[in-house]
Order: C-alpha cells, then sequence, then structure tokens
C-alpha cells in the first residue's frame, strides 16, 4: 500500500502539483468570502426582512456554527471516502446554498441557505489533507502557508464583494454561486486523491452533542442582553450547554472513532495554535462586524457614519490588498521565520488595530488605519496558522490537527457574533463599540501570548536532545 502512494505521489509531482494547489487555495478563499460577504450586509437585512439586530445575526452565527461540526465530520468522511469527493460535495452544497440564499424573500429561508453554505468550512483541512499527500516535504509548509493565506484574502475579498454590489444581497449571494461553481470545476479537472481511502466509522453522536452545546451556549450569549443574564432561559441555556457538553467530552473520549480527539485540543504541540485560533477566528470576525455595523451607523445616531455597503467595502479594501500581497509571500516568509512568530506577530497587529478603534474612531481615516493593521495582521497570522497547528505533531496525524484547528478557529467566530449582539444589546452607541473592539483587542493579545509561548516551549523541546 505504500509503495502504491508513493508511485502515485511521484507521478502527481512530475506533472507538476501547484495548480491543484492553487485551485484548493481559490476554492479555501471562497470558504471565508461566503462568510465575510454577509457581515456588511447584516444592517441591510435587519432593514429590509424586518428583523431584530440579533435575529439577522444568526445568518452569519448559523453558517459559522455548521461549519464548526462539518469540519470534523468531513475531515473523517474524507479519509473514508476520499478527499476531493468531499471537497466537491462541499462545493456543491455551498452552490446550491447560494442560488437558495438568492431567491428568498424571508429570513426562514435564508437560513437554511446559510446551513448549506456552511458546509464549505471543510474544504480547509481537506485541502490541506490533498497538499500533504501531492507536495514533497521541502515545499509542504509553501502550500500550506498558500492554502491559509488565501484564505484571509478570500475573507477580505468577501466585503468587497457586497460593497461591488450595493448591499444587493440576492445579487452578493448570485456572485457567491457563479465563482463556487467556477471553483468547483478547477478542482474537479485539476486535483486528484493519493491517499488511499480508510475503513472507519463517523462519530454522528459526537456531531449531533457538538451541535446542541453550541446552539445552547450562543443562544445563551446572543440573548442575554435582551433576555437579562438572569432570567431563567438564559441561565437554562447555558445550564444545558455545560451539561452537553460535559457528555459530548465523555462520548468523544470513549468511541474508537471520535470526532474530535481530545487529546489533540492539549497536545503540547498543538494547544498553542489551538488557543491562538480560536482567539484570532474572534478578533477577525469581531472586527469585521464592528468596524461593518459602526460604519453604517445613521448619522442621527450621533457616532455612525451612514456609510453605505460600498462604502465599508472601501473602508476595508486595505485589508484586503495586504492579505494578497502577505499571500503572495507567504512561502517565503515560512522559509525565514518560525510559524510560531509569525501568528504571534500577527496576532499582536491584529489586537493593535482593535486598540486603535477603541481609542479613535471619529472618522474615515481611523477606519483605514485600523483596517491597514487588520490587513497586515491576518495576513500573517493566518498564513503561518496551518503549518503551527501541524508541525509539532506526528506526520499520521497532520490532518486530525489540521481538522482541530480548523474548529476552534470556527468556533471562535462563531461566538463573535452573539457576543457582539449581547455588548450592543447591554450597550447601545459607542460605548457599546467601544466594548467590541476591546474584547478583540484582548483576543489579539492573548492569542500572541500563546502563540509566542508555546512556540518557544516546543522550539526547546525539538533542540533539547540535540543539547544533551
Amino acid at each position: 500500500m505504500a509503495t502504491a502512494v508513493a508511485t502515485a505521489r511521484r507521478g502527481t509531482l512530475a506533472r507538476n502539483p501547484w495548480p491543484a494547489v492553487v485551485s484548493l487555495a481559490f476554492a479555501a478563499s471562497i470558504a471565508a468570502l461566503q462568510n465575510t460577504a454577509v457581515v456588511p450586509l447584516l444592517p441591510v437585512l435587519q432593514r429590509e426582512l424586518d428583523a431584530s439586530l440579533a435575529a439577522v445575526s444568526w445568518t452569519l452565527t448559523l453558517s459559522l456554527l455548521v461549519a464548526a461540526v462539518s469540519t470534523p465530520l468531513l475531515s473523517r468522511f474524507g479519509d473514508m471516502y476520499g478527499r476531493r469527493r468531499m471537497i466537491l460535495g462541499a462545493l456543491a452544497l455551498l452552490v446550491a446554498g447560494s442560488v437558495m440564499a438568492a431567491l428568498a424573500t424571508s429570513l426562514t429561508w435564508l437560513m437554511v441557505a446559510r446551513v448549506l453554505q456552511g458546509f464549505v468550512a471543510a474544504l480547509v483541512p481537506l485541502s490541506i489533507g490533498v497538499v500533504r499527500d501531492t507536495l514533497p516535504g521541502r515545499q509542504l509548509a509553501t502550500g500550506i502557508g498558500v492554502l491559509s493565506a488565501t484564505m484571509g484574502f478570500g475573507a477580505g475579498g468577501g466585503m468587497i464583494v457586497a460593497g461591488l454590489a450595493s448591499g444587493d444581497w440576492h445579487l452578493v449571494f448570485w456572485i457567491t454561486a457563479a465563482i463556487s461553481l467556477v471553483a468547483a470545476v478547477f478542482v474537479a479537472f485539476l486535483v486528484r486523491d493519493h491517499a488511499p481511502a480508510v475503513k472507519g466509522r463517523p462519530d454522528l453522536l459526537g456531531a449531533g452533542l457538538l451541535t446542541a452545546w453550541l446552539v445552547a451556549l450562543l443562544l445563551a450569549i446572543s440573548e442575554g442582553g435582551s433576555w437579562g443574564w438572569t432570567s431563567p432561559g438564559v441561565l437554562g441555556l447555558f445550564a444545558a450547554a455545560a451539561v452537553l457538553a460535559a457528555v459530548w467530552v465523555v462520548v468523544e473520549r470513549r468511541v474508537p472513532e471520535p470526532l474530535v480527539q481530545m487529546s489533540m485540543l492539549v497536545h503540547r504541540g498543538t494547544v498553542g495554535a489551538t488557543v491562538a485560533s480560536m482567539l484570532l477566528g474572534l478578533a477577525f470576525f469581531t472586527l469585521l462586524t464592528g468596524i461593518s455595523g459602526f460604519a453604517q451607523a445613521p448619522a442621527d445616531s450621533g457616532y455612525g457614519l451612514a456609510a453605505s455597503t460600498l462604502q465599508v467595502g472601501l473602508y476595508l479594501l486595505p485589508s484586503t490588498l495586504f492579505m494578497l500581497v502577505i499571500s503572495l509571500f507567504a512561502g517565503r516568509l515560512m522559509r525565514h521565520f518560525h510559524a510560531s512568530s509569525l501568528v504571534a506577530t500577527g496576532s499582536a497587529v491584529t489586537g493593535l488595530a482593535a486598540l486603535w478603534l477603541v481609542a479613535r474612531h471619529e472618522g474615515p481615516a481611523d477606519l483605514y488605519m485600523a483596517a491597514s493593521l487588520m490587513g497586515i495582521g491576518f495576513g500573517i497570522g493566518y498564513a503561518a496558522l496551518g503549518t503551527m497547528a501541524v508541525e509539532h505533531v506526528d506526520p499520521g496525524m497532520t490532518a486530525v490537527a489540521a481538522g482541530v484547528n480548523a474548529l476552534v478557529r470556527i468556533v471562535g467566530g462563531s461566538t463573535a457574533g452573539a457576543a457582539i449582539a449581547a455588548i450592543l444589546a447591554a450597550s447601545p452607541g459607542v460605548r457599546g463599540y467601544q466594548w467590541v473592539f476591546g474584547v478583540a483587542a484582548a483576543a489579539g493579545a492573548v492569542a500572541a501570548l500563546f502563540a509566542a509561548t508555546y512556540g518557544w516551549l516546543n522550539r526547546r523541546a525539538v533542540t533539547a536532545p540535540s543539547a544533551r
């Protein structure tokens, strides 16, 4: 079996694997784009669908929630039935969900469509698995860096797409459907599976329990401000989340093939990347949603800039450009700097972007400055996260480590919408947005601390035997 895999891999290398890597990077960027494109549309959806901010925030939260569950589940299916097949399946669901969202006339149908779109998040670990089987060892870090960096570019691109559509959310989803279809065609023609299928059984119980406790937790956070943090409903949801999470951990420790390997969450080689990834996901969506909401607040609010979705896209254009430029140099960065150092630097710069908005938020210049810092921070941090997550684990655990890292990043992002809704419900106005940006700043600072500390500890552990 090993000989067959090696032969297939050599054949792939002979055909030049980089077109396949680029097509996977393009698909991964769309996985990020379809989420961030919704962010500047939240005020538009709130107005056109006559819904509250907390209600329309679930169009983002639901997609991220599905992503959190589907990422490890489809990663497992990829091992069992082929990663290429799962990638194409996820892209097909994205196209279907985008078309449904484009045709939707109610919040209910839009949420159903967003559920279908959420499955595409599994592209990231699935693509990393394909790249690992395709590229030689000396190019692997570069390939993973390109995948991770283009995710950041796609995230910024989503805001631009929403802006160019001038707030027409139907058009945004038609555009998403079109480029998703193009990505699926590229993957179908350029990507091949070379890893042999393995037998196994998907952990459906684990997936169900993970969904249940995340829904309870996020609903409690998002409604805490309006229901009251000590209300029976909110306290009951927090209690249910705690109980369900405890049962989930017990189940994951006992099933032979768990959805998430608990040991990988606390593995010394990955825990720094795990915490940094979760907090960067939280900081990213908190900053994006916060900037969009603050900029679009009406002039009579006393603090908003009354910006259109196109203007929001222009405010965030520096972020997209910096992410694009950094993605082009991701390979060179990964060859010259430790992944943990890059993640720590990116996280610190991200925190600085949020801190800038806490202190200064008077006009467009402040948003441009924050967007520039955010683009630099996320561009650097995202380019190195994938490598940091897998560089200190056994080669056979690469896919598992990448899947766990993607999962916690999505969980962090899904918390952002609920947290912002709770903060603004408790403290509406400019002070509430200062708290929102403060949360992002704190998340970036703690992510930098974990990445730097555990990166240093892991390097020390690796060099210690040779020193002796």
